[in-house]
């Protein structure tokens, strides 16, 4: 049995209904790829914990826990590991998001998120994107 990895993403809307992608920097597994921003939750942490630490530490940007829901989650059998991914969204935060770790960042409209090559765990999560923004 593979083991389980648990991961957790957000999915930042601002005031236009745009998306914010980021995408993997060179020398991370599947760089290239664009992704929702977050990370791999710690032992102990919960993933708003995660969501709040991962959103300052990648982008710069300061998120309550308070504006941080649930939407869905992914669930997906990668080669050498299983992923759980809780997506979250947030349309509240304080400052502005930049790559703090020379990662490219687009505001993506969610009908365009198809247009991006993403992670095979990602991809089942933009039609409830699309839904939520539509």
């Amino acid at each position: 049995m593979s083991r389980i990895v648990l991961v957790a993403a957000c999915a930042l809307v601002d005031v236009d209904g745009r998306i914010l992608l980021a995408q993997r920097p060179e020398g991370k597994s599947m760089a290239g790829l664009w992704e929702f921003p977050g990370g791999k939750v710690e032992t102990g942490e919960r993933p708003e914990e995660t969501l709040i630490r991962e959103l300052d530490e990648e982008l710069g940007i300061t998120v309550k826990e308070a504006c941080l829901a649930p939407l869905t989650f992914a669930s997906h059998a990668y080669d050498d590991f299983h992923l759980l991914m809780p997506l979250y969204v947030c349309r509240r935060w304080e400052g502005t998001p930049v790559g703090r770790e020379d990662q490219a960042l687009k505001w993506v409209r969610p009908v365009r998120l198809r247009d991006y090559s993403m992670p095979a765990a990602d991809e089942p999560l933009i039609p409830f994107l699309m839904d939520l923004v539509a």
